[in-house]
């Protein structure tokens, strides 16, 4: 075997090998991520129990359901086409309200119940989530001139 035969044979090797660490990276990675799903996507096709993901749209107006202890709410995120019940114990954001876009993050229950971990809300009048407004848009129900830009939330 020359000399230029064994430098191939070590690139490759050691291409296969940094390729191969890369996937694993990106598996891992994979896993770990909450994707993003509006009302009409998780209700189309739901996700694994165990996959955490972002659930975003509007508070559905009339929904807002809070318990006695005070940090238990039930209420209901919609694109306007589609709505599901989200179930979250926790202090809420001061900006949390009927009719606002909100993101949550957590895990689809059996029941089709999405028990969120984190709530987050917009922080003006203004604005809405980028993820939101393109759920919106997917379902047919935004209209130029809602919502506006997108910038960051508010915890």
């Amino acid at each position: 075997m020359t000399r230029k035969h064994r430098r191939l044979y070590i690139l490759v090797a050691a291409l296969l090998v940094f390729g191969g660490a890369a996937a694993l990276v990106l598996a891992a990675l994979d896993e770990n991520l909450d994707h993003f799903r509006s009302p009409s996507q998780l209700i189309a096709e739901p996700p694994p129990l165990d996959r955490g993901i972002r659930l975003g749209g509007l508070v559905e107006e009339g929904t807002v359901q809070r318990s006695e202890d005070g940090l238990s709410v039930v209420f209901r995120v919609t694109d306007l086409s589609e709505s599901v019940a989200v179930a979250y114990t926790g202090i809420l954001p001061d900006l949390f309200r009927e009719g606002q876009g909100v993101v949550t993050t957590g895990n689809l229950q059996s029941d089709g119940t999405f028990a969120a971990r984190e709530v987050l809300a917009k922080h003006d009048e203004n604005y809405m989530p980028r993820e939101v407004v393109d759920a919106l848009k997917a379902s047919g129900q935004w209209h130029d001139g809602e919502g506006g830009h997108s910038e960051g939330m508010t915890q």
